[in-house]
Order: structure tokens, then sequence, then C-alpha cells
């Protein structure tokens, strides 16, 4: 029997992000704007209080929500920024954003059911929701509409099979963020059809234009999601959480217990560090994206044939083309050219004529890059190119 005929058929159809195999073909001396990751390092404040930690005997098992130290931490630097009403009851340590959205859909989805998810969206929603046995349902996010979510069609879309509605904001890929008004339209709608929300708000330290509207002032019906991954640039040390109702959490412990038992321990510690320690690094950081957020706006809508809504949050520029070639073609010619980024497809049906660059890396690296994207796009021909082009 084959390996294929072994595997278990909720594997059926899932298929390694795109965004992955584009990084497996880069070159060494390639612009790499294709993975999600802040190019830094962790303050030294959290690396230290990670060795300490280690060091000083803390490496066994933890309890399973997560250490009551980081528990409280989190709660109160959720009370500090957003001013919500918040406990350490209300919150789950995940072992990174990922795992995190993984137990809520593996608590609460079942065969059959139906869960709202964001086009384009980023990549875990729709193949996290299939592997659970559930029908991932998309929702558009359209140019024309600042790809904001438009709420007639979620009406339309709810059934009386409809479980979760997932929103991610700010973005990944758009980096559109939330006004206030919809954040709350949204919550509205869910309360009427006995809808849980899952806000993945990972990106919410970087917003530039406006402050971040969370999803947590509705917690009646709102599961919050969130790490430290790029906040604090821990993104492979895997540390997220969850903060919900108190039934909501007795509810995903089941699950959280039986996936990954604990958090790491040492890390925790590190994340408590991250959380009470000074936050000189996170301000720097959010400096240095707004810096670079505004040179890749003017490059790209200075490039003939692409247009560009600058974004709001998040380290993501999500540019539309007018090129008769599928996004992958395109950003495998890029990456022939010696540029990494991510095909809009990766993202679903509507992130097709789109591609998705990280300007997670210097200055420097975002002018090689847009100077390698500006020579292929001279290159492309644009059907019906029009003597005036008006650019977004």
């Amino acid at each position: 029997m084959s390996t294929k005929d072994l595997v278990a058929r909720r594997l059926l159809g899932i298929e390694m992000s795109g965004i992955r195999k584009m990084f497996e073909l880069a070159g060494t001396d390639s612009v790499n704007m294709g993975l999600g990751e802040p190019d830094f390092d962790p303050a030294p404040h959290i690396q230290d209080a990670l060795y300490e930690a280690a060091r000083t005997g803390k490496n066994g098992y933890g309890p399973s929500l997560g250490l009551p130290a980081l528990r409280e931490a989190l709660a109160d630097r959720i009370k500090e920024y957003r001013g919500e009403n918040v406990s350490a009851r209300n919150i789950i340590v995940t072992a990174g954003a990922t795992q995190g959205l993984m137990a809520v859909t593996q608590t609460f989805v079942d065969h059959g059911d139906e869960v709202l998810v964001p086009d384009p969206g980023f990549v875990l929603y729709d193949a996290q929701t299939r592997i659970c046995g559930g029908f991932p349902i998309n929702y558009s996010l359209l140019p024309e509409n600042g790809y904001q979510p438009d709420l007639d069609e979620i009406q339309e879309k709810i059934t009386p099979r409809t479980k979760l509605w997932v929103i991610n904001t700010p973005s990944n890929p758009t980096g559109a963020c939330m006004p206030k008004d919809l954040v709350r339209a949204c919550c509205e709608i869910a309360e009427d059809h006995d809808i849980m929300v899952v806000a993945d708000e990972v990106y919410d330290f970087l917003t530039y234009d406006q402050p971040h509207h969370s999803f947590l002032s509705h917690m009646d019906n709102v599961i919050w999601v969130n790490s430290f991954s790029k906040t604090f640039a821990m993104t492979g040390w895997r540390l997220g959480c969850i903060a919900t109702k108190r039934e909501y959490v007795e509810a995903i412990e089941t699950m959280h217990y039986y996936t990954v038992a604990c958090p790491s321990t040492p890390i925790q510690h590190a994340g408590i560090a991250a959380l009470r320690g000074p936050q000189d690094q996170v301000d720097r950081m959010k400096e240095t994206f707004r810096a670079r957020r505004d040179l890749i706006t003017h490059r790209i809508q200075a490039i003939r044939g692409l247009h560009m809504q600058p974004p709001g949050g998040a380290f993501y520029a999500f540019p539309r083309y007018d090129f008769d070639i599928p996004s992958k073609d395109l950003a495998l010619r890029l990456v022939r050219e010696g540029l990494v980024c991510s095909p809009g497809s990766a993202f679903g049906h509507l992130g097709e004529g789109h591609l998705r660059f990280s300007y997670a890396c210097s200055q420097a690296e975002i002018e090689r890059g847009m100077d390698i994207l500006e020579a292929v796009c001279d290159e492309l021909p644009i059907p019906e190119e029009p003597s005036v082009h008006v650019r977004a």
C-alpha cells in the first residue's frame, strides 16, 4: 500500500502553502520578501529571561492553560492597551497563534459545519476548517471596498450551519484595518445569528494611520487570537494566546491539552519578560515598519501596470496588476530574477491578479527588490493598455 493510500482522508486536497514553496525556490542572493517574519531578534531582556528560566530549572511541565503569571500579564496587557475587562480566567496560552487557531477550530467545528473565511485571506483558515471536517465559505475582500467585508454579502452567506466567522485585522495579506463601526457591525450580525467570531489580531501593534480597533470589546461571542511572534520578534519561539469568555476557555482547554499538553515553560517565562519589561524595541519596530511601508508604497505606485492601496497595518504590500499572467507564474518569474514574493492566488481565488510583498526587510533590500519588480513589469505587455494610466 502506498503512502498516499495510508494518509488520512482529512488531508486529501490539503496542499503545502504556496508561500513556503516560493521561499524554497529562492537563491542565496535573492531579495526575500516572501515570508512574514520581522527582521529583528527578541529584545535582550527577553533573551535573558529565557536563558535564566532554563538555567534555574524552570524546564518542567506547566499548567495546560499556561503559567498563571503569564496569563495575568496578558490580561493586564489587554486591559492597558485595549481597556477591556479581561482577567487571567479568560486567557489560554498557546504554542503560537497557529496552534491557537487550530485548537479553536477543532473545538467548535464539526463535520458539515460552515466557517466564513476571508478571500483573500491567510492560508491557515481554509485548510484548518477542511481538516476538521468543516466547509470553508469564502467571503470577498475586494480592492474597490478597501479590502473590507461586505456585510450584505455576509448576511447572504450565513446559513443554519454557519458556526464560526474568521476575521483578520490588520489583514494578512492586504494590510487593511477594520474601522470601529465595522467591528461593531460584524459583532452585531454574529450575535443576531448566534455565530462565534474568531478574531485573528496578531498584527494589532502594527497600525500606521489609525488606532487598532479590537474585537475584544465584544466578548460574548468573540474568540480573540494573538501571538508574541510579530510584536516581540519571537516567531520561532512559538508562543501565542487566546482570550475569550470563560465558557469557551473551558471548552477549548480539553482540545488544547490533548494537542500540546502545555506550552513551553521556559519560553513562557520569556513571554512574561516581554510583556512586563521595556517596550522600546516594539516602538522602534513600529516606526521602522512605517518608514518601510511608505517607501514600498511609493515605489510600487510608480511602477507601470501595478495598483496598490497603502496598507494601514501589518507589513505586507498587496498590489494588483494589469498583466495577463497568473500570479504564480509572475511570482516564479520574479524568483528567477532574484526577488521572492508570494502569488496572490496562495491567499484564495480573489487573490489572483495580486502579489504579496513582505517589507520585513531593510530599506536597501526593498529598493533592490523594487528595482527587480520594475524591470520585470516594464517587459510585460498590458492588454489594451490605456493611453493615460490612472493609479489606485
